[in-house]
C-alpha cells in the first residue's frame, strides 16, 4: 500500500474515485474546479493498493486566526471494499504525519459525507465536533 499525491496528469483517476460519492459532477467541471483550487494549494492524496487507487482525499494547508496553521480536509472518499476500515485508518494516521511535517496546529474535517464508519473513526481518533467541523489538535 502506498499513499501519495495525485498529479494533474492523473485527474481521470481522481475523477473515477470521486464518482463513487459525487456522480453529479461532469469531468469538465471537475477539471476546471481542480485547476482553480490548485492555485490555492489544494492537493489530492490517494491510497494505491496493487496499482489501483482506492481513495480521494482533498486537502489544503491554511492559516486562520482561530485555527492557526492547519490542514483542512475537504473530501475524504474511500472506495468500499473489505479493507475500507484499514485504508481509512492508514489515511487518518498519514494525515496526522502530513500535518506535523507542515507544522500545522490542527486538522480540520469539513467533509459533507454520510459515511458513518468514517465519522466513527474521526470521533474515535479524538477529533472534536464544533458545528459542522471535526477538529484535532496536533501535539
Amino acid at each position: 500500500m502506498q499513499i501519495r499525491e495525485i498529479t494533474l496528469t492523473e485527474l481521470h483517476v481522481a475523477y473515477e474515485i470521486l464518482q463513487h460519492e459525487k456522480g453529479d459532477i461532469s469531468y469538465k467541471e471537475f477539471e476546471d474546479l481542480i485547476y482553480e483550487m490548485r492555485k490555492e494549494n489544494y492537493k489530492i492524496l490517494t491510497i494505491i493498493e496493487k496499482d489501483v487507487p482506492i481513495s480521494y482525499i482533498g486537502v489544503k494547508i491554511e492559516t486562520s486566526l482561530f485555527y492557526k496553521k492547519h490542514l483542512h480536509v475537504y473530501e475524504f472518499i474511500t472506495i468500499k471494499t473489505k479493507n475500507t476500515l484499514k485504508y481509512n485508518n492508514e489515511m487518518l494516521s498519514y494525515l496526522i504525519d502530513y500535518a506535523k511535517m507542515n507544522m500545522c496546529k490542527n486538522i480540520i474535517f469539513s467533509i459533507e459525507n454520510d459515511d458513518l464508519e468514517l465519522t466513527r473513526l474521526i470521533i474515535r481518533d479524538d477529533y472534536q465536533k464544533k458545528g459542522s467541523l471535526y477538529i484535532k489538535e496536533i501535539v
